[in-house]
């Protein structure tokens, strides 16, 4: 049976149906998307290629259509189509639009709301869902719970997906997979010695978008990850353990309150690059129907630009999408208060309206200056899938930092042993100064491990990639891994191999540690999770991915945790500034590199460095020393002199047996270090200066 259009036939008029009685007024164009006020909804909607607009209401319980409602052209302001509705229940109704084309053409399927806050039927997982906007009510109590205040490099960022981190077995918690399932891990992050989460993808996206099929069964494989948005306002239903209503929003914020609460703060990778609309085959489902040309970029023919290879390209710097991306940003760190976004393909967003790049693109400048916007971190991924690497050059206006990439690569091949220079390692753990300089040591997000790639355990144990359950023919995924399987390609029993594949893991979480700049984990790096060699599990919902809490290395976590406690006690590896290598005053330089022998930089496959911060009138100084070795054999290391009035004690030595690579430095239990050192083979020492004739206990 067909449904009814409702006409409004005068500004006051009185729309009918069913005994359902909607009063259309004046609207306001500034208020994009649907707001409650007192005199109703006000839903507004911009489009510069329609003729004329309809607001469809459904039935919340069934998502039957209830009527059709034209937006009247006397309230139309420009391109802004506006009213207030007065009757309509935001409980009760859903919305979307339909537009009507400029020119000949029919009328275009029921759109989504490019500024829906929440979106109705996407809430059960794995189910193809049937979008409908939700009216919804900012309203939340935050309990007067502020947000921490962190400086860029005082975080310790751990990247995590909300439905794999809780999604596994043992997991232990009342909900998994969903928001409230990672609140319930809050006491375990706050004991890993994490200060901030990046969430991978909450926007809403379609999970069951994925075209290819597990090879073996022939099942579906999900889009998991959710790198394909649907709407940038609204929080995935599916992740929420009450899905229904206002459940997602409430949830959400919850859980980010309850992180502030423990100190934790919130990163959102946001994905603003592409949308799920896809190329021209894909689905219209929302800013392709109100305004194609001014939201994506398009060719010389009128063809979709690809340089996401996800088939369209968000036209980012078009004032419109502009506008949109500005005011999602706002909305998330005023109405959540997240504390920050990690921007995927971020140099998308660098490029003009031609596609090519611009020096100084007006979004980045326009986010960097945004006052709503003025606490968040702004932590850039600064490649994009058509070759356009910008890390180092990225427009950053004093606020921008970067995943840094060139840290990533450096730290794996020195310690896989690809290189025997340790020039570039040494220049990543000082903050990388050389990409930096002037920018300060928060630019540099450091990081060897993320989603993207191997897990760490994983970069150890294989050299191929094993992409065959992805349903590609297994040549998805990233080529170069600058991986080494210490002498055996995956799972084996041999316990040489095993540790010296433990000995990696540890080897490149402690170099991350002690580096200048802003640490970043992967979740379950700190207890061994492996993927099994694929290292492209974007559509592997299932043990693959999910957080494994029954099987987690113990010894591997209790290591982590030391190190980031270590980290945490010593101002000298958080330096706000890149250190210099000399030394102002004839003593000690802030950054030193040394060899087999103090002052001596250059031996084959040894990185020695030390950090020096002197004492002030209220803090005591403080000195480390790192050292790593990457060749097959061990070495004698004589370290520098500490500074006067202090010994070297041992902190950590990977060379030595998990369980047993921790040391105290100072109370029962220290190790002092009076002499040369001996490092293992493929093994990372810390030591630390520690005052002479201090009392122990």
């Amino acid at each position: 049976m067909s449904t009814p259009t409702l006409q409004a036939p005068s500004p006051a008029g009185t729309v009918r149906r069913a005994g359902r009685g909607l009063r259309v007024l004046p609207g306001d164009a500034r208020r994009p998307g649907a707001t409650v006020t007192g005199d109703g909804v006000v839903f507004t909607v911009y489009s510069s290629t329609a003729r004329r607009m309809h607001l469809v209401l459904f039935d919340a319980g069934t998502g039957a259509e209830l009527a059709t409602l034209p937006f009247p052209d006397e309230y139309r302001t420009g391109h802004a189509f506006t009213m207030t509705v007065a009757g309509a229940d935001p409980d009760t109704v859903h919305y979307g639009f339909r537009a009507e084309p400029d020119g000949a053409g029919p009328v275009g399927p029921v759109l989504l709301d490019p500024y829906a806050k929440a979106l109705a039927g996407g809430e059960e997982w794995g189910r193809r869902p049937d979008y409908r906007c939700r009216i919804v009510d900012d309203a939340f109590d935050w309990q007067g719970v502020t947000r921490p205040r962190i400086a860029p490099q005082d975080l310790v960022v751990y990247e995590l997906h909300v439905r794999g981190f809780t999604r596994g077995r043992a997991c232990g918690v009342r909900f998994p997979g969903t928001y409230d399932g990672v609140r319930e891990k809050i006491p375990y992050l706050r004991d890993l010695g994490v200060n901030c989460v990046e969430l991978m993808p909450v926007f809403e996206f379609d999970e069951t978008d994925n075209p290819f099929t597990d090879p073996a069964s022939g099942a579906p494989l999900h889009n998991y990850w959710g790198y394909n948005p649907v709407a940038w306002f609204a929080p995935k239903a599916a992740y929420a353990a009450d899905p229904w209503g206002a459940g997602p929003v409430r949830e959400l914020k919850t859980l980010v309150r309850e992180l502030h609460r423990a100190g934790i703060q919130v990163v959102l990778d946001v994905v603003l690059n592409h949308t799920a609309e896809g190329d021209h085959r894909g689905p219209v489902l929302s800013l392709r129907g109100l305004d194609d040309g001014a939201y994506y970029l398009h060719g010389p023919d009128g063809s979709y630009r690809n340089l996401t290879r996800t088939g369209n390209t968000v036209n980012a710097n078009h004032p419109l999408t502009r506008a949109l991306i500005l005011d999602c940003l706002r909305y998330w760190a005023e109405q959540y208060r997240v504390d920050g976004f990690r921007f995927d393909m971020a140099p998308i967003l660098a490029r003009g309206q031609d596609g090519s790049p611009l020096e100084r693109p007006p979004l980045l400048e326009a986010i960097a200056a945004d006052p709503v916007l003025a606490g968040c971190h702004l932590i850039a991924e600064p490649f994009d899938a058509d070759g356009l690497d910008l890390l180092g050059t990225f427009p950053r206006h004093g606020r921008w930092m970067e995943w840094n990439a060139r840290f990533q690569y450096a730290v794996r091949r020195f310690l896989a042993g690809h290189t025997t220079d340790a020039t570039e390692p040494a220049l990543r753990l000082r903050g990388s100064p050389d990409v930096y300089a002037g920018h300060g040591t928060g630019a540099s997000v450091n990081f060897v491990a993320s989603h993207d790639g191997f897990p760490l355990a994983d970069w150890t144990a294989y050299e191929q990639r094993h992409n065959e359950a992805n349903g590609e023919g297994g040549g998805d995924g990233p080529h170069d891994n600058a991986s080494w399987n210490a002498g055996h390609e995956g799972p084996t029993d041999d316990p040489g191999v095993l540790r010296l594949r433990a000995r990696q893991v540890r080897n490149a979480l402690l170099l991350v540690a002690v580096s200048h700049g802003v640490p970043m984990l992967a979740a379950g790096d700190e207890s061994g999770r492996s993927q099994h060699g694929n290292n492209n599990a974007y559509c592997q919902d299932n043990e693959t991915s999910w957080l494994d809490w029954a099987a987690g290395d113990a010894a591997l976590l209790a290591f982590t945790r030391a190190v980031l406690a270590f980290r945490r006690a010593h101002p000298v590896l958080r330096r706000r500034d890149h250190p210099p290598a000399e030394a102002p005053d004839g003593g000690l330089p802030p950054y030193s590199l040394h060899g087999e022998r103090p002052w001596q930089p250059g031996a084959d496959g040894l990185l020695a460095v030390l950090m020096h911060r002197p004492g002030q009138a209220a803090e005591p100084g403080d000195t480390v020393f790192v050292a790593a070795n990457n060749r097959p054999w061990e070495r004698r290391v004589e370290p520098p002199p500490p500074p006067g009035g202090t010994e070297w004690r041992l902190f950590a030595d990977t060379g030595a047996p998990p369980g047993h690579d921790i040391h105290p430095t100072e109370g029962a239990g220290h190790v002092p270090v009076p002499g040369p050192l001996t490092l293992a083979d493929h093994s990372v020492t810390v030591l630390v200066a520690h005052p002479m004739g201090r009392n122990e206990r």
